[in-house]
This record gives structure tokens, C-alpha cells and sequence, in this order.
């Protein structure tokens, strides 16, 4: 398999303009995640610490192996939907070895509006076990929350993706033999704390975590019985009387170490079922993404370059090169793993999505994964495409996009406009997950032919990556020189699960 040969000149002008307004887009994310990262206020965090608790991303720290990472999802989520709620949505989920094991972490973010529920914070837990369940990951959840904020019961209470979903998915994925563990670190009122109680094993801290259906005031309020939080629900009546909670725990630290011990008796660690060849780095760097990513709609990539700068040794050996070349196919290696990716090189024409349905049916049959990376202004239109028959080998390709049974990733490097989104997996489809840079942007409409429609500014404007970080529609937004790392982490989960047959839908021939 050969290298791709590069012809890019980073000494271009055009090249360092373009990685110059890239840079200025990261710094961006860069503050964002700072903020979702920090929690609450000061006050609020010296509060919980005068209190001799860690802080919640601490408490992460001190649980996961010493030096793996942890890769977070939703960071984003709810930023600037709520006043006085920094982005994360008062929750942090994310995936960690504990004892060599990945697991979804699950954690509220207590020093931010005590850990209350929001309708995002729902939709971000629902989003985390939907990936441990598909995954078979175990979820840790670290409780303390002060229930739902009523003022939005209509997006926590009443359907599907919220806080009933949570509570079912716990109990159904325990039923499969996917672990479910909870820390009780401080107070947890009704749904909270049947949270905790859904799960297999709970650990409680003495003094300090607390669980019940009705808080002291709302027995007050409704039975007029004065009752303090311990003998109501403290960690010593739930560990002698009410049979709750299963451990006892002294303070964070000592919770956070009886957890590891419970992962560490979860039996066999999940094996492989590829075999990755050794990693090797890209023979182009990285860090050039920055000067190749596209900036704005007059600016396009040639796929071959990004590519280059995220595969092992920069190989890929191209499937069907010179037939429908506005889609490029073929497979690489990321970090060891064999990947099959389809990429984006201009508009999505009858070829290009004929070839793309040949594409993943090879790569189904090979039990290969998948790597969607989207820059596509959209589908060819016009009398010619239609009579190509855009209309069937665009439905071909969704066909073989929805029912491909293998792993699935999407990256969004730069646009995804209209069907062509939901061609190149979008999240509809179904993509274990969805990546964005910090320049992507995704709409039905693009932006040149919304000015001609009565499409609202605001409509148009509302498609850039952060906004769909905003409303949990990606995963994640990462800087692209972490698309290796965060992939290969990706490839290691799919990979610890079983195969599975494609079977797809008829194919309009």
C-alpha cells in the first residue's frame, strides 16, 4: 500500500492565512472547554471542598487508571441555554479505563446549580448509556444532584430521552449482564435517588451522601414530620436498615477505591476481535490539519490531504480511484486499526454514491469499521443528475449507510449540507459516533441558497459546530490533531463487542 503524496506547501501563504483564522477557532474551543471544565463559581467550589469533598472532575481523576485518558462527551452540551449554567449541562459523561476496563462515567456536576436536571442534562445521560449500552460498558454514576429544575419538567419528565429513559435503560442494560455501579457523594432527592437504587452495586459516604424519594422538607410539608437527612436517608440507615446501599464509605477517596475494586471483580476483561497491526504515526504531521481544514464555503480541501495527515504511515490503499471521484474510498489503519474511510471530495453524484454502497458492502462482508469524513456541499442536482438517477444511487448509498452493521464514525472536517448529511451517516443514521472540528458546519440548507429563500438569518447562522455541540446533535467538537487519539479509543470499545451481520433493505437497482 503506498503513501499518499502530498503536495501541499506549508510555506504557502494561502496556507499559513488559513492556519492562522483555524488557530483563532480553536482558541475559542479552547476557553469553552476551559469553562465547561471549571464548574461552578468559586464560591460554589470552595463551598464543596469546605466540606471535604473533591470536586467532580477530581473525583474522575481518582477513580480512572493512573495516566489514561478520558474522553469526553457532550462537553458543550447547554452551553448558553441556561442562565448561570456554564456549558456541560450540570453533568459530565465520558469514557475512562478503571482497572484496565472501559467505563462510562457518569457524573453530576454538583457545584453547579447543586447537580440540578435540566432538559439537556436528561438528553446527556440518556446520550451516555445509549454508548455504554451499545458498547458494553459498564456505567459508574457519581450522584449528588439536587433533583429536576421544575421550571423545565417538560423536557425531564413526561417522554422518551428523558429521566424515565435513564432509569429504563439501567435496569435493561443490568438485564444483559452491563454493570451499572453508583457513588452516593451528597444528597439525592427522588429521582435521584432512584438512581442510584436501579443499580447493581452502590457505594455510600458517611455523613455526606444521602438518598430518598422525599426530601426533609417535603415530608415536613406533607405529613408534618420533623425528620434530619441522616435517619431519613443517610449512609448508615441505608447500610444497616434499608439494604439500599451495599458499601459504607468514609469519604470520596475511600468511596472512589471500593469502586475500583468492584470493576476489578467484574470477571473477564472483553477481548479484541480485530488484530491491530502495530501503530505508526502519519508520515505527514498532524498539526498541518490546521493550515488544510476548510475556513469558509471558498475554500475547499482536497480529501487526499487530510487523509494523509490521520492514517498510519499516510497508506491508503484507494478503492475504484478513477470512477466517481467526488467520493474517495479505501481502506487504512489509525493507531494499528484497519478502517474502511469513505471522504468527501465535492459533491455527491450518482457514481460517487453507487461506488459508496460497494464500498461498505466489502467492508460489511470483512467485518471492517467505518470512517465517514464529510465535506460535502450536497447532492448533484440539475436535469443531467436526475437523469443519472441520483434519486436511486443516493437511497443505495443510505441503504448501505443505515444497515452497515459494522462500527460506525462520522467526522465533519468541514460542510454537510442537505441529504448529503444524512448520506455520509448522519446522526440519524445511526454512527456509533459524531465528531465535528471547531470549523465544521452542518444544515439543510446551504448558505448560498438559503440568501435565495425566505429562510430566517437566524436559520442559516445557527449550523456552525459549536451550536450542534449546544444541542448534543454531535458528540463531540475536537481539534483535529485529536482525531487519532480519540479514534483509536473508539476502535478499541467497537472492538470489544461482538460481530454482526449486515442484512440490508432491498436495493433499487
Amino acid at each position: 500500500m503506498n503513501s499518499i503524496q502530498s503536495l501541499l506547501a506549508t510555506d504557502d501563504p494561502a496556507f499559513l492565512k488559513r492556519r492562522e483564522a483555524y488557530l483563532e477557532r480553536l482558541t475559542d474551543l479552547q476557553a469553552r472547554r476551559a469553562e465547561a471544565s471549571l464548574g461552578g463559581n468559586a464560591k460554589a467550589r470552595k463551598l464543596h471542598q469546605d466540606r471535604g469533598q473533591l470536586l467532580p472532575r477530581e473525583r474522575i481523576t481518582a477513580l480512572l487508571d493512573p495516566g489514561s485518558p478520558f474522553l469526553e462527551f457532550g462537553h458543550l452540551a447547554g452551553a448558553d441555554l441556561y442562565e448561570g449554567v456554564p456549558p456541560g449541562a450540570t453533568i459530565i459523561t465520558g469514557v475512562g479505563q478503571v482497572c484496565g476496563r472501559a467505563c462510562m462515567l457518569i457524573v453530576n456536576e454538583a457545584t453547579v446549580k447543586g447537580g440540578t436536571m435540566f432538559g439537556m442534562t436528561t438528553k446527556k445521560h440518556t446520550r451516555a448509556q445509549l454508548f455504554a449500552w451499545q458498547h458494553r460498558l459498564p456505567c459508574i454514576t457519581m450522584v449528588q444532584s439536587g433533583g429536576g429544575f421544575l421550571p423545565d419538567l417538560a423536557n425531564i419528565f413526561p417522554d422518551e430521552g428523558q429521566a424515565g429513559s435513564i432509569m429504563y435503560n439501567q435496569v435493561k442494560m443490568s438485564s444483559e449482564g452491563i454493570a451499572q455501579i453508583a457513588i452516593v457523594h451528597g444528597p439525592s432527592t427522588a429521582g435521584g435517588a432512584y438512581i442510584p437504587a436501579l443499580c447493581d452495586e452502590v457505594v455510600i459516604i458517611r455523613n455526606q451522601g444521602a438518598m430518598f424519594l422525599g426530601s426533609p422538607q417535603l415530608v415536613f410539608a406533607a405529613t408534618g414530620e420533623v425528620v434530619d437527612i441522616e435517619p431519613l436517608g443517610g449512609a448508615e440507615m441505608h447500610s444497616r436498615l434499608s439494604g439500599v446501599t451495599d458499601h459504607i464509605a468514609d469519604d470520596d477517596r475511600h468511596a472512589l477505591a471500593i469502586t475500583r475494586n468492584i470493576v476489578a471483580h467484574l470477571g473477564e476483561l472483553p477481548r479484541l476481535r480485530w488484530t491491530p497491526a502495530p501503530p505508526e504515526p502519519p508520515l505527514r504531521d498532524p498539526q498541518e490539519l490546521h493550515g488544510i481544514a476548510r475556513i469558509d464555503a471558498a475554500s475547499p480541501t482536497d480529501a487526499r490531504e487530510v487523509i494523509a495527515r490521520l492514517v498510519d504511515g499516510s497508506r491508503f490503499q484507494e478503492f475504484k480511484q478513477l470512477h466517481g471521484d467526488t467520493l474517495l474510498c479505501g481502506f487504512a489503519r489509525i493507531e494499528g486499526y484497519e478502517i474502511g474511510i469513505l471522504a468527501s471530495n465535492g459533491e455527491l453524484t450518482s457514481q460517487a454514491c453507487a461506488k459508496g454502497a460497494h464500498f461498505i458492502s466489502l467492508c460489511c462482508q470483512r467485518d471492517i469499521p467505518l470512517l465517514f469524513l464529510v465535506d460535502s456541499p450536497g447532492f448533484k442536482s440539475g436535469d443531467e443528475a436526475e437523469r443519472s438517477g441520483i434519486g436511486k444511487h443516493g437511497a443505495k448509498l443510505m441503504n448501505a449507510v443505515a444497515n452497515a452493521d459494522v462500527p460506525k464514525y462520522t467526522l465533519i472536517t468541514g460542510q454537510a449540507y442537505g441529504a448529503a448529511y444524512y448520506a455520509m451517516c448522519g446522526r440519524a443514521l445511526k454512527p456509533n459516533a459524531l465528531l465535528m472540528w471547531p470549523n465544521a458546519r452542518a444544515a439543510m440548507v446551504r448558505p448560498d441558497q438559503a440568501a435565495a429563500t425566505p429562510t430566517q438569518p437566524e436559520q442559516v447562522g445557527s449550523s456552525d459546530a459549536i451550536n450542534w455541540a449546544r444541542h448534543l446533535w454531535c458528540d463531540m467538537v475536537i481539534d483535529p490533531v485529536e482525531t487519532r487519539p480519540a479514534l483509536a479509543q473508539l476502535l478499541d470499545m467497537a472492538g470489544r463487542t461482538p460481530a454482526r451481520d449486515t442484512q440490508f433493505a432491498v436495493f433499487r437497482m
